[in-house]
């Protein structure tokens, strides 16, 4: 079983993509200092920039007309005093080791549309950590300039479970892989940012992974990917007025813990009916959504045409349906939802107003397809 062998490796090995040596408090310092970098050059906060620098710091960047161009955290902390947002940016990975720390990040600028890689080299100075280098990478294309300048600004946030066995029971289970990585590389590639959240937040329990699939084996091995699913924040971490879309992710611990849980209802219809936003799922993930209520008390899922992994295609007498805390079609049909779905091992796609739902992990491609179609509109 080349899968279960896989899902072993990861959850073994999966701590060393978090905090190298086990300093949780140098791990959250570090990443407050990339923060501060992140939110001075989008916020044109020259302070909040120097900040994140040592006095000395040194940053090589590009120059059309130098290939080795050096200038100091303060000059170019001064480069940002136009008050508009007109760059993002977000952490992919780090790595603490002892007093020193490496970090990236991916910044996307649009005026004029630029795609980069940010790398930093940080150290700690007695309590206190700074960016002592910093240099960047140029890698967006021209092919996909237009897509990215559809995408400005977008935010779209995977909602996954943390459970790792069905119910109280001994049975292993996951968030499935195919469903992470088929949606996540569309999303990537259209040039949206993608976060993940789970009820616990950090390490999420991963099934399914098979590294015959192309698509898996490009992820696995993926260090910015493993990153975020080994650092998922958790729902108060969240400032859900930052997404224009939620998208719940299946497997069989998606049955557990995310449909009750109060948070991420709440950042969910903050993203539906406040940002006008789009929720969506994907086979077991419609069990996320089942307990969704509109400010006016109504179910989100009355009077919808909703899809989701259904009753026909479980192995009902078996130990882990009945670890279910509830059936996903009997649920949505129970509070007004019409629940429909497509052949076994087919792709299928509901598509009613901003509620975009699949039957099985072979929908979570064109449900991401179907998100971004809508998401490029608003």
């Amino acid at each position: 079983m080349k899968w279960l062998r896989l899902l072993f490796i990861v959850w073994f090995f999966t701590p060393i993509l978090s905090s190298a040596n086990g300093y949780p408090d140098d791990d959250l310092a570090v990443r407050q200092v990339i923060q501060n970098y992140l939110d001075g050059t989008s916020n044109a906060d020259p302070t909040l920039i120097k900040s994140a620098f040592h006095p000395q710091a040194q940053l090589l960047l590009n120059h059309s007309k130098k290939s080795f161009w050096q200038v100091s955290a303060s000059e170019y902390a001064s480069w940002f005093s136009k008050k508009s947002k007109s760059r993002d940016g977000y952490l992919l990975s780090l790595k603490v080791d002892g007093d020193t720390a490496v970090a990236r990040a991916k910044i996307t600028t649009y005026e004029p549309v630029k795609q980069y890689v940010d790398q930093f080299l940080l150290k700690r100075f007695d309590d206190k950590w700074l960016i002592v280098s910093k240099t960047a990478s140029h890698i967006e294309t021209e092919e996909n300039k237009k897509q990215l300048k559809l995408a400005a600004g977008k935010r779209v946030l995977f909602i996954a479970s943390s459970a790792d066995f069905h119910g109280d029971s001994k049975l292993a289970t996951g968030t499935s892989f195919s469903e992470l990585v088929h949606a996540y590389d569309v999303f990537i590639k259209a040039g949206y940012q993608v976060d993940f959240v789970t009820p616990k937040g950090g390490q999420l329990p991963l099934a399914y992974i098979n590294t015959s699939d192309p698509m898996h084996r490009k992820y696995i091995y993926d260090r910015d990917f493993m990153y975020a699913l080994a650092n998922t924040a958790k729902p108060e971490q969240i400032d859900a007025s930052q997404y224009l879309a939620v998208h719940y992710v299946g497997g069989g611990n998606a049955m557990y813990q995310v449909a009750e849980n109060k948070v991420l209802q709440k950042i969910s219809m903050q993203v539906y009916e406040q940002n006008q936003g789009i929720v969506s799922s994907v086979c077991h993930g419609t069990a996320g959504i089942v307990n969704l209520r509109l400010s006016n008390g109504e179910y989100l899922v009355s009077g919808k045409t909703i899809s989701g992994y259904p009753i026909a295609f479980e192995k009902t007498d078996a130990a882990y349906y009945q670890e279910f805390p509830f059936e996903i079609e009997t649920l949505i049909k129970q509070r007004g939802g019409a629940f429909k779905y497509g052949e076994r091992n087919q792709s299928y796609v509901e598509i009613d107003g901003r509620v975009i739902t699949g039957t099985n992990f072979q929908s979570s491609q064109a449900v991401a397809e179907a998100m971004v179609d809508a998401l490029n509109k608003l």
